[in-house]
This record gives structure tokens, sequence and C-alpha cells, in this order.
């Protein structure tokens, strides 16, 4: 299953939710090399996120493999600034174009519920607090965390928060058939989380790798709790699909953003 559009209007023009998209495609671009070698492993290795570096739970020149024939070489400590700087990379092309297809899909209403200054702290603080549940999941792992997922996991924590009951339309493929039907966000998100869920648990006493399930986890937490202090209710009221309570007829504003 994959969205494909949410039914779900919104007032502001979505600039922040733009903005991170774009800054992330041109990370991809001029700092990773459009995925190409060398610059891909050095951007992973230096910019990305490694637990085990950053509170020296291991060794300087410890070396972990990151890809078939790149390795990571562990310094005196990765610098802090990296819980920020691995918001902004990814590991391939897919990886990137499915972070920022979620992005477009549930950013705008989440942005357009607080406004655009309160958005880029929010994002912030999603990011950092599925960086701190990746670590606390692993300190010893030395393979780095790079990926805007933790901090859209935020974006869709606050979003199944603020819109239960708006419908997502899925793209559905059955072998060779391929269709689409629409349901409630709760059931999209909350299916999504629970695979995190599923996964996080499966990866307790692993050796860390592949999907960073926790920071999945420690973003959805953090947006869901941190929407209730970030939303604007002046922005929310005018909303036609906010919270449980669906209004039988569209408003006025309805017609007029149609």
């Amino acid at each position: 299953m994959f969205p494909i559009r949410d039914d779900n209007p919104h007032f502001l023009t979505p600039y922040v939710t733009y903005g991170i998209i774009i800054l992330n495609v041109a990370s991809w671009l001029l700092v990773q090399g459009l995925g190409g070698e060398p610059a891909l492993a050095r951007s992973i290795c230096t910019l990305g996120l490694i637990p085990g570096d950053l509170l020296n739970t291991l060794a300087p020149g410890t070396r972990f493999q990151i890809g078939p024939q790149a390795w990571c070489v562990l310094s005196d400590g990765t610098p802090v600034y990296t819980m920020v700087s691995s918001m902004f990379l990814h590991g391939g092309w897919m990886h990137l174009i499915g972070n920022m297809w979620f992005m477009w899909i549930f950013g705008n209403n989440v942005e357009d519920s607080m406004g655009h200054m309160r958005f880029i702290a929010f994002y912030l603080l999603c990011g950092l607090a599925a960086a701190v549940i990746q670590i606390w999941s692993n300190p010893e792992s030395g393979v780095p965390m790079v990926g805007a997922s933790g901090a859209i996991g935020g974006v869709m924590g606050a979003y199944i928060v603020l819109y239960p009951r708006v419908h997502v339309h899925m793209l559905i493929f059955l072998g060779f058939f391929v269709t689409t039907f629409a349901v409630p966000a709760i059931f999209m998100l909350g299916y999504w989380i629970l695979v995190q869920l599923i996964g996080g648990i499966g990866s307790i006493g692993g050796p860390g790798g592949g999907v960073a399930f926790w920071a999945h986890i420690g973003g959805f937490a953090a947006g869901a709790a941190l929407i209730l202090l970030f939303r604007d209710p002046k922005l929310v009221a005018r909303h036609p699909y906010y919270g449980w309570k669906k209004r039988k007829a569209p408003t006025q504003s309805w017609h007029r953003i149609r």
C-alpha cells in the first residue's frame, strides 16, 4: 500500500514543507553526488549519526561496512551536529523519494495547523527525538543513521492526532492488478506505526543496520505529543475536517479552496 493523496484542504501556502523537500533534494544532488561513490559513502560517514561514535562506546579506528566496497572508520567522536545533518541525508534514490513523497502528502496540513515558524521548530524537534530514541535503542551501534523519516514520522504522528478521519487514498498492488481505495488516516497511519513497532521489537538485541524502526517510533510519538503544544487553535478551528467530528456539509472556505 502506498498513499497517493488525501482529502484534506490547506489554507496556508506550505513554504516550509516545500523548503524541506528542496533541502533534501539539494543535499542528495550537491553533497551526496546523486548517490554516486565516493560522495555517498563520504557524506554518510561524516554527516550521518553514528551512535557508538557520538557516545564514545566504540574505540576509534573501528570499521563498519556500509556498502559493497564502502567502509566507515570511526574517529574520536561524531560531532553533535550530525543529529541534525543526518536528517537531510539519504541512503539511496528510493529512500529519498519515499520520504519526500510522505512529506508532500502530510506535511502541508500539519504546517497549516501551526504556521510556518512553529513548523520549522516542530520538524527539527521531532527529528531530534527520533535520533535520541534510535541512539537509546542501540548505543553501541557503529552504523550511520541517515534519513528524514524520523522527523517525517513526527509529521505523521501530528496528522493522526489532528485529522484522524480524513480519507487517505491508497495505491494497492495485487500482482498484476493495481487499484486504489480510500481509508481514514487513523487506519493508514495506525497500520504504519504498527509495522514500525513490530520491526522495532524484532530488532532488539540485533546488530543494527537496515531500517531505523526506533527512530520512526520516536519521531511519531514526539509528533503526536508536540502537536498539542504547537498547534494554533485559530488555524485548526477553521479546518472542515479537524478532529473526530466531521462536518456534514462543506464550509464556504472549502468551496473557495476548491
